[in-house]
């Protein structure tokens, strides 16, 4: 009885908690709003409503900003103004900056995950970030040692994707994307070969999981009005991002503790070109403040600025461009144009290594199309700021102190009345005029945020996705693997793709690989069977395997000499083998060949 009595005590106990919990939440979020007031927004309902169209929230925005550019939430103490109005936006992010901060109310949200961060905080510590951070991205030696990670990263990406698409697998774009940007992120923000892409790291995995995880668990605490009860009771959503949370800090603390020894071992740190060398450097002028949680709280600020960004784009591209072969065809032409590869296959590695700032900048098509992809899916596709004193917007409604105002980035990229009738369709030429790109204002086109606070990755964001843009389009012809299933997003700070698009690259894939391969052996030696009257039979399975191999004599066509000895096709090395002609290929035929022309025909 006594353990019944218990649980039954503890249960009520619990269940009272709950009920003043909403009493007192509902008495906070109605009194003193002014709900009936033409001066301020209309009233669309509360921010917890938000919860029963969670996963679709940024399209239910989309709905409520068609019928009003202005509306309200309201929230505990406050209301929420969401808003499409260019002139708002403009108001809120430059003209009138300093009265508009991130707010405590978000900062409570988003500090167990970004802490002091250069997105989380305002004042001097945000100046102090901005400024160290802006003397480092207007460095030439970043630039230039960012490009030859980005480059040398998109070679392993073409053979990575090469090797799936020989065995005709399906693969995640998306999932692919992430590790190419995180190992490009690692090395040149912390100086890491994290080695996520070919799956030889662990940690790596582990930790972006966790990442991804915790940015989604995060964001839900915007609507789920028991958030803080759940973290005190260390229960439900907000367990699962405690345990991601530790495993987050001990991988960067890790990272932090290692890169410091390895400075002190080598003492060139003002030699280095990674950001975090950088930064280590300055917190050697005031190492209290500039401690490990801070250096954490900078590197995970400028993961999600790095890692997200590019790798969401590029999944939303790719999935468009699937979805619009005509405009990916567009895309690779000017690829072959612009590299002047129209003609011959190349080494890939040659290629991306001669991928430079002079023929990225000639990519018009390409940089309207990820342009317009940003457009339709920005890598953030909701923010906003709080008030700080009483204020009247250029709509004409008033905010209170304390009110928030967040703009729908998402929503906007689906206005007709600030894009037109086709808003909704993916159409890159509206950014060119006579063939050239044509940028809009940041107020209008607010991906990359804009005011003081724009994103001062743009251009390291828009030269990472080229690259790889690039190489992919160079080799491959992308194929959605199942154009019935229906593509959304997962909810969260980022506009992740829920389970990424699976790809495919399709039979003409294989019929280059094949002639590729065929017109390399062919080219230099001449093959006849090792017993021409012993039966060649296959293997009964799934593939149809040649049984116990073809065994050949291989005669080099440019040479007098036999080559006598019987062999196995499948361990000829191309790589040793190969004339001048042929060195756009690597690997062996018993493995993979890997790298496709798209211009073999």
């Amino acid at each position: 009885m006594g353990i019944l009595f218990t649980i039954f005590t503890f249960t009520a106990a619990v269940l009272l908690l709950i009920i003043i919990t909403f009493l007192y939440l509902t008495f906070q979020i109605y009194s003193g709003k002014s709900i009936k007031n033409p001066n301020y927004p209309p009233v669309n309902g509360t921010i917890f409503s938000q919860i029963f169209y969670f996963n679709r929230l940024y399209d239910y925005q989309t709905e409520d900003a068609k019928k009003q550019k202005t509306f309200r939430l309201l929230a505990p103490g406050q209301s929420d103004l969401y808003t499409t109005d260019i002139r708002n936006i403009e108001h809120v992010l430059k003209t009138n900056f300093d009265n508009y901060t991130k707010g405590k109310y978000n900062q409570d949200i988003v500090i167990d995950l970004f802490g002091n961060g250069i997105f989380a905080v305002d004042g001097d510590k945000w100046r102090q970030q901005r400024k160290l951070a802006s003397f480092e991205f207007s460095k030439r030696v970043l630039r230039d040692f960012s490009c030859s990670v980005f480059r040398r990263n998109a070679s392993k990406l073409v053979r990575v994707i090469s090797e799936m698409a020989i065995g005709d697998q399906i693969f995640d774009m998306q999932d692919t994307l992430m590790r190419c940007t995180l190992d490009s992120i690692f090395k040149v923000g912390f100086g890491v070969e994290l080695n996520c892409l070919e799956g030889s790291s662990k940690e790596g995995t582990e930790f972006m999981k966790a990442f991804d995880d915790s940015n989604a668990l995060v964001y839900w605490r915007y609507v789920d009005p028991l958030w803080k009860l759940k973290r005190y009771f260390n229960i439900g959503s907000e367990a699962s991002l405690k345990k991601n949370i530790k495993i987050i800090d001990a991988f960067v603390t890790n990272l932090i503790r290692t890169k410091r020894k390895l400075l002190a071992e080598e003492r060139l740190c003002d030699d280095k070109e990674d950001i975090l060398s950088r930064f280590l450097v300055e917190s050697k002028k005031d190492p209290e403040e500039m401690n490990d949680k801070y250096l954490r709280d900078i590197i995970l600020n400028f993961m999600i600025a790095g890692k997200d960004t590019s790798a969401n784009t590029l999944s939303w591209f790719f999935y468009m461009l699937c979805k619009n072969p005509v405009i990916q065809e567009k895309v690779a032409q000017e690829v072959r144009d612009v590299t002047r590869s129209q003609d011959d296959v190349v080494n890939v590695e040659e290629f991306t290594a001669n991928i430079t700032d002079t023929g990225l900048e000639q990519m018009h098509y390409l940089h309207a199309a990820l342009t317009e992809t940003l457009r339709l899916y920005p890598a953030v596709p909701l923010d906003g700021r709080c008030a700080e004193v009483d204020d009247i917007l250029p709509d004409g409604f008033r905010m209170k102190k304390g009110d928030g105002l967040y703009y729908m980035a998402y929503a906007m990229g689906r206005m007709p009345y600030i894009w037109g009738e086709d808003a909704e369709d993916f159409r890159p030429e509206r950014w060119l005029n006579n063939g050239v790109f044509q940028p809009e204002s940041p107020f209008k086109f607010i991906a990359f945020h804009a005011g003081p606070r724009i994103c001062l990755g743009k251009d390291f964001a828009y030269r990472q996705m080229k690259i790889v843009a690039t190489a992919l389009l160079r080799f491959f012809r992308f194929k959605l693997a199942d154009d019935t299933r229906k593509i959304t997003y997962r909810t969260m700070f980022t506009l992740h793709i829920d389970g990424g698009p699976r790809i495919c690259l399709g039979k003409d894939f294989a019929y280059r690989q094949m002639k590729i391969s065929a017109a390399v052996l062919l080219g230099s030696f001449i093959f006849k069977l090792a017993d021409e009257k012993k039966p060649v039979n296959y293997r009964t399975m799934i593939n149809l395997h040649v049984d116990g191999g073809l065994h050949v004599y291989a005669i080099h066509r440019h040479s007098t000499l036999l080559i006598t000895s019987v062999m196995r096709l499948s361990n000829v090395f191309l790589e040793k083998q190969r004339l001048a002609e042929s060195q756009y290929l690597y690997g062996s035929v018993g493995k993979q060949i890997h790298v496709c022309s798209r211009n073999w025909h």
